[in-house]
């Protein structure tokens, strides 16, 4: 005699949820739940059952609902069992909690505050213009009219952005010296005038102690009486202060545009300590002395100074021969691994990214 038909799949699905419902409250340890819903005689198997009861065409979809069941069961006492064997049989609740992990500054970052401080010491004060300027003030203010070669010392990035009739084109600014002229007219054009600026510069040239962008803090006084002495007494303060007693420093004459007289600025290598030589290997593998990659010459160039241009003077409106100043510019990252202890030949490690070595700072 065949099977009496007694259960739709309608009433299957709801005591399939039953049992899910119900394993999703039971408090029993992982152990007697799966003997209690998958065992032989479990709450599953007694389901399983029912699908003889289920008609003949109905059959396959209730199969679907029992093997989503048993999916179910074993996914949600598999979880418990996971979380009972990771959980600690007892926990101190008085042990101090770790703390978190913290960033600190970036080194960059960390030589722009100490730069800072240094300056404010005797006077200075720390301002910020723009890093996509007008050609007026990365140049032409600085006495670099348009078509002068000077301008090509730069390799300039040129922004895509409308020509200004007055201004000119928009650049990215290859160095902070954009911001002696807006402090000028910041001030109205009446010194006395003592500034740092530290900002982003860029550049099209990229090597070991290049990247395409930098930072720099640029200095400029203006005042009654400024001489080349002044600049000097500034400059071995600064070396004095951010290296430490000993640092050796040099100014060679030079050319810049917006200065007269020009002067660049060396500081000994303390990588070779100003030998320009390093242990290393010769060709055939032998212990030698090889030049040193960072400096090659036992010095490192951090930057120009001089005195301010007559007219660059005039372009902020203030008078050449009722005021002197000077002005210089250098890049902080490379200015920063002349710092001793550190050992940092290739300063596009600062923008690498690498963990391992900004953790160290």
């Amino acid at each position: 005699m065949p099977e009496q038909i007694t259960i739709t799949l309608t009433a299957l699905r709801r005591k399939a949820e039953d049992i899910r419902a119900e394993l999703s409250l039971d408090q029993a340890p992982p152990a007697e739940l799966t003997t209690k819903y998958l065992g032989k005689k479990g709450k599953f198997n007694e389901l399983a059952k029912d699908i003889r009861l289920v008609a003949p065409d109905d059959r396959k979809e209730a199969g679907q609902i029992l093997n989503e069941l048993k999916e179910s069961l074993e996914k949600q006492i598999n979880k418990l069992t996971l979380e009972q064997d990771l959980a600690p049989e007892w926990t101190d609740m008085t042990i101090p909690g770790q703390p978190p992990k913290l960033g600190h500054i970036h080194p960059v970052s960390q030589a722009m505050e100490e730069v800072t401080r240094i300056f404010e010491r005797i006077g200075f004060t720390r301002v910020r213009y723009q890093e996509i300027d007008w050609d007026h003030y990365v140049f032409e203010a600085l006495n670099m009219p348009p078509n002068h070669p000077a301008r090509d010392e730069w390799e300039t990035f040129f922004v895509d952005a409308p020509i200004d009739k007055k201004f000119g084109k928009v650049v990215l600014t290859t160095h902070t010296s954009n911001g002696q002229v807006r402090e000028m007219e910041r001030l109205n054009s009446q010194p006395p005038i003592r500034m740092i600026n530290i900002g982003r510069c860029y550049r099209r040239q990229q090597d070991a102690t290049h990247t395409q962008m930098f930072h720099q803090f640029e200095g400029l006084v203006v005042d009654k009486g400024i001489t080349i002495q002044n600049l000097k007494g500034t400059l071995d303060y600064f070396a004095q202060e951010f290296y430490g007693p000993g640092t050796k420093s040099r100014i060679r004459p030079f050319h810049f545009q917006f200065t007269e007289p020009s002067f660049e600025v060396d500081f000994s290598c303390h990588i070779c300590h100003g030998t320009g030589l390093v242990d290393g290997k010769d060709e055939t593998g032998k212990p030698a002395k090889v030049k040193c990659k960072f400096c090659k010459s036992g010095w490192h160039e951090v930057g120009g100074a001089g005195m301010v241009h007559p007219n660059v003077l005039k372009a902020g409106g203030i008078d050449p021969d009722e005021y002197t100043g000077f002005a210089f510019g250098w890049g902080v990252e490379r200015t920063y691994t002349l710092k001793p202890g550190l050992n940092i030949d290739d300063i596009r490690l600062f923008y690498s990214g690498e963990m391992r070595f900004l953790e160290q700072f």
